[in-house]
């Protein structure tokens, strides 16, 4: 397995997006372990999830519940990032709301800690910004869990630019990673990207093949990821990865799966080299 860094921690250039194993239309625990255990078999040594990754009201926490347990019972569970979030709340009617008051993240962030299991997590991430409370106040509340040794490293999720830059400051440097959605339907965070490159900060595009629902259309519905696939004998789902592999050592792309087979489809990835053109093709999409 290839390898990038968020922080001072080295990880699989290709993480485990685990939210589709919680939310409407997840699996059974039994698929979602197997497919939890196959990505750690490949070698994935990043894991992503959130509070907010559930269904119903009344399992907080469920996709959290869940990976402790996967790890747990594992060999290779020990070595994993863990990367969770908190600041995005569902009441359980599907709908998403935000809570981004430090008073929200610390006791967020306190919960999660007892469904992980573990004294400190590995990158705590703010969600999303709540425009009911100043950007500063919220990333202040990261800033002392991470002061106080609660999470090991501090990243944040759905920023522009200059909260980027903000958030960094108010770190003291510190911002290891940016969370934002970035995909062939969704390149308006390429700005985002940019920064990050600049930085040195890595960047996790979210839903990178397009979503639950698009990911199996991203080659008919892009012709070039199909033609660039074609040639390589792989999937366009398989090259959307290498792609974005390609336009930065800081991208570390967190597909979701709810299935072995896909997982490994998507980390295969990390050893398909497009060529200089192949990458062009794809940039102008």
């Amino acid at each position: 397995m290839h390898t990038r860094r968020i922080g001072d921690v080295e990880v699989s250039a290709i993480g485990l997006g685990a939210m589709p194993m919680s939310i409407e239309g997840r699996p059974d625990e039994a698929r979602s372990l197997a497919t939890i255990h196959a990505a750690l078999d490949a070698g994935v040594t990043l894991i992503d999830t959130a509070d907010a990754y559930h269904r119903d009201a009344d399992e907080i926490g469920h996709n959290e519940t869940l990976i402790a347990k996967a790890l747990a019972s594992h060999d290779l569970g020990k070595d994993v990032l863990v990367a969770t979030k908190g600041g995005h709340l569902r009441p359980g009617d599907g709908s998403w709301t935000l809570d981004g008051s430090p008073r929200h993240l610390k006791e967020a962030c306190e919960a999660s800690l007892r469904r992980l299991g573990v004294e400190a997590i590995g990158l705590y991430q703010f969600h999303r910004p709540d425009p009911r409370v100043p950007y500063a106040e919220s990333v202040g509340a990261v800033r002392d869990l991470l002061d106080e040794g609660k999470i090991l490293m501090a990243g944040i999720s759905n920023a522009n630019p200059d909260q980027i830059r903000q958030a960094n400051d108010i770190l003291g440097g510190r911002l290891v990673s940016v969370q934002n959605q970035f995909s062939p339907a969704f390149r308006s965070s390429e700005p985002e990207l940019r920064l990050c490159d600049e930085l040195g900060i890595a960047f996790l595009p979210w839903s990178p093949l397009g979503g639950i629902s698009r990911a199996r259309e991203l080659g008919s519905a892009y012709a070039p990821f199909a033609r660039v696939a074609e040639a390589h004998g792989v999937s366009p789902q398989r090259v959307c990865l290498a792609w974005m592999l390609a336009k930065s050592p800081v991208v570390v792309p967190i597909p979701g799966s709810s299935r072995p087979e896909t997982v490994l489809d998507s980390l295969a990835a990390t050893d398909l080299v497009l060529a200089d053109e192949d990458v062009a093709e794809l940039d102008a999409v």
